[in-house]
């Protein structure tokens, strides 16, 4: 069960420290779980773990495409493969193998993308995947998940490394908003409802939950009554969420770090297309390339704060009537 405990406040844990730990805690439980990384074990934590356990860990250098498909070679022979790179190199730069020897070869494996959108930050445009979702949510049997906080990482991992096809998750490795209550358990493929409210629906995913639930609180004092939902799993979709809350409230915005084409919002939209067609907008990066800058200068570049998904309410709700 998922205790929530938002109060706005960042959680202390990195999740790249909660990667560093989760990752070699799921290793030795299960002698099948083998880890792989592009030479960024450093940069969450594994690396000491690693170098102590050479069978149970592999550094495959700058060679994404060819780890993962070291990774889907092992899941063949029975192993339980968990990968690790940043966003773009996990999603762009190995997704035919991925896609052939993973998905289609009905190979099992966890694959990891740090710092999605922009908190990437510094790093810049070229290591800012605003595509990642929308590739992985086209690969046939995929489970794509963008993650909420600390605590939702540690469950979600643990249950991907049992579950079939292929897994991509989604995480900055900074702090998040703490939402979670640590222990919970959140099931993938059902979202969970963080704030209720009947005049609109907020589907967000990843950092977007934070902002979201700040959005609610300031539409609170001024009348408006946001129900928030955590949609952490793009896919499978929790579509009996959506048109649960979409009829209830009868208007819809969705939030996601990502762009507009493919994520969320295109998930959330071909529901409401089917089911239960409402005014509906978003707010996510409209179809452009990712910039350096620190997180706060670029969610309000693109567009991705409390601020704009209040704004986005009130004309979604000017269109309901």
């Amino acid at each position: 069960m998922a205790k929530i405990v938002y109060t706005g406040e960042m959680d202390p844990r990195l999740c790249k420290s909660v990667l560093g730990e989760t990752i070699p805690a799921l290793a030795e439980r299960d002698p099948d779980v083998i880890y792989l990384d592009a030479d960024l074990m450093s940069c969450i934590g594994t690396a000491k773990w690693a170098k102590a356990h050479p069978d149970r860990a592999v550094n495959c250098g700058i060679a994404e495409a060819n780890m993962v498909g070291v990774a889907c070679g092992l899941a063949s022979a029975g192993f339980k493969p968990i990968v690790h790179t940043f966003g773009p190199f996990a999603s762009r730069r190995c997704y035919d193998q991925a896609f052939l020897s993973g998905g289609y070869a009905r190979n099992d494996v966890t694959i990891i993308g740090t710092d999605p959108g922009v908190t990437a930050t510094m790093n810049g445009g070229t290591h800012m995947p605003f595509e990642d979702v929308a590739l992985y949510r086209a690969l046939p049997g995929s489970t794509v998940i963008d993650v909420t906080d600390p605590t939702l990482l540690v469950s979600v991992l643990g249950q991907c490394v049992d579950r079939p096809g292929v897994k991509f998750i989604r995480v900055g490795r900074k702090q998040y908003a703490k939402v979670y209550e640590e222990g919970s358990e959140l099931p993938i493929g059902k979202a969970v409802t963080l704030h209720e409210g009947s005049d609109i629906a907020i589907f967000a995913s990843g950092i977007m939950v934070h902002e979201a639930m700040q959005a609610a609180k300031a539409l609170e004092s001024e009348g408006v009554g946001a129900a928030v939902i955590d949609m952490f799993t793009i896919k499978p979709l929790d579509e009996e969420a959506v048109e649960t809350w979409t009829k209830k409230c009868g208007a819809v915005v969705v939030a996601e770090n990502h762009n507009q084409y493919g994520g969320l919002w295109s998930a959330v939209s071909e529901v409401l297309a089917k089911r239960c067609p409402v005014p509906a907008d978003c707010v996510a990066v409209e179809d452009e390339f990712g910039e350096v800058g620190p997180q706060g200068y670029l969610q309000e570049r693109f567009g991705l704060t409390a601020a704009h998904i209040v704004e986005q309410v009130k004309t979604v709700l000017a269109r309901k009537g």
